[in-house]
């Protein structure tokens, strides 16, 4: 019993479920992307080259076909979700530092009346 309980302890930590959903996240946004650049940004840059589909080029090398348009377009979703994540970042780090530091707290009840204790002692 003793391991199920130091597992759901595990399971139940804030760092843990933090990870879980930006990894959930991090997914969704990351098919979002893959069909951003897919759908949209690949026709055009295939319009521009003058190719139907530049998912479909490739360069063939004797009786090899690099396909150079998958490798293209993965590199140009990576960097933006790269570029993506390096702003939403920036922009955190930012409002930690606007952040203003908490006043320092005043003494506590208990430490008052110490305070004063030790003041009317010193007379």
């Amino acid at each position: 019993m003793g391991m199920m309980k130091e597992f759901k302890e595990f399971a139940m930590k804030g760092n843990l479920i933090d990870m879980s959903i930006g990894i959930v996240i991090g997914a969704a946004f990351g098919a979002v992307s893959k069909t951003f650049i897919e759908g949209i940004f690949m026709p055009l840059v295939g319009l521009v080259f003058q190719l139907e589909n530049f998912d479909q080029y490739a360069v063939q090398i004797g009786t090899a076909s690099v396909k150079v348009g998958s490798f293209i377009g993965a590199t140009i979703n990576f960097l933006i979700i790269a570029f993506i994540m390096f702003m939403l970042i920036k922009a955190m780090n930012s409002m930690k530092k606007a952040e203003a530091p908490a006043p320092p707290a005043g003494p506590t009840p208990t430490e008052a009346l110490l305070a004063e204790i030790r003041d009317s002692l010193k007379k």
